[in-house]
């Protein structure tokens, strides 16, 4: 694509377009700036919200091929990419996800993480091998991530995967977009012409986090990975988890410190086995045991429970 071409596409999407009226923002005193971008947030969540039908459709699709075993990876370049590693690099603390459970690319590998890679984004073949690098199988997904809808790296991973048999998601704020298009399920969250012009890392990541939010999220609700709004397969990795963990048993099950800390030493720190073991008056070995039997669901456990 010549440099004519490039320009000619990128002026055609919403995410690149340029507001006169916002011409003379820097001469703006800086509190007047900020209630400008305040107010453009603003309409991020309706953006989002446009999309929800599509967004849960993706999560029951993500949710199936995970409960066999399937692989959840985001791909993407710049923001997009980070905000997908940011993704799943929060899953194992939050939600206790095996490694590699879910998995963040991004165009040009960790370095880009915080540096520019040049030309990283403009490659599929890269993408190709990053894929292949993983071994993907029919129970994964690829979620091509891209403001634009246009970057190389995500739809090439997208194609990919598909052609792999992979399910495919499009993650994209623009209409229309190739990436949406190449994805078995497309979600465009079109937020509109960006405060400064072009960038996506504003009006665009913040809704690329929120979608990304929602498909991890439902996606581990879905697999039993929490009991309510509480997160029972936290992991405590540090001082201020433990103290969670004991205060999610508590939560759950309303017993002194003396009986949480004698479940939570039976079942090895694990929080769901302690929950379970209180609620249903039974040892940490019967707990594992229920819990595997139950593929994980502490709801399903407990109705399996000896009475």
């Amino acid at each position: 694509m010549t440099s004519h071409d490039l320009r000619s596409q990128l002026a055609s999407l919403t995410t690149e377009a340029f507001r006169p009226e916002l011409a003379d923002i820097d001469r703006l005193p800086t509190l007047d700036i900020a209630r400008l971008m305040n107010g453009e947030d603003g309409g991020v969540p309706a953006a989002v919200a446009a999309q929800l039908p599509r967004i849960a459709t993706a999560v029951d699709a993500i949710a199936e091929r995970m409960a066999k075993g399937g692989r959840l990876i985001y791909a993407g370049a710049g923001t997009a990419g980070r905000l997908g590693v940011l993704d799943a690099s929060e899953c194992p603390p939050t939600f206790n996800t095996e490694p590699g459970q879910v998995v963040g690319l991004i165009a040009g590998g960790p370095p880009a993480m915080v540096t520019s890679v040049e030309g990283a984004e403009d490659s599929e073949e890269l993408a190709r091998q990053d894929l292949d690098a993983l071994k993907l199988v029919p129970d994964d997904t690829v979620v091509g991530i891209s403001a634009s809808g246009r970057t190389p790296y995500a739809i090439g991973a997208v194609a990919h995967a598909r052609a792999l048999g992979a399910l495919t998601v499009g993650l994209s704020c623009n209409a229309h977009s190739t990436l949406a298009a190449a994805a078995e399920h497309g979600i465009e969250v079109v937020v509109g012409p960006e405060l400064i012009t072009g960038s996506t890392r504003l009006k665009s990541g913040t809704a690329q986090k929120l979608v990304l939010n929602m498909l991890s999220t439902i996606t581990m609700i879905r697999l039993g990975k929490t009991y309510g709004n509480l997160m029972v397969d936290v992991r405590a990795s540090n001082d201020k988890l433990r103290a969670r963990s004991r205060r999610i048993v508590s939560l759950a099950t309303g017993a002194s410190d003396e009986e949480i800390e004698k479940a939570l030493t039976e079942s090895g720190g694990e929080v769901k086995n302690a929950i379970l073991a209180l609620l249903a008056d039974i040892d940490g070995p019967t707990a594992t045991r229920l819990l595997e039997e139950s593929g994980g669901h502490l709801r399903a456990a407990l109705a399996h429970a000896p009475r």
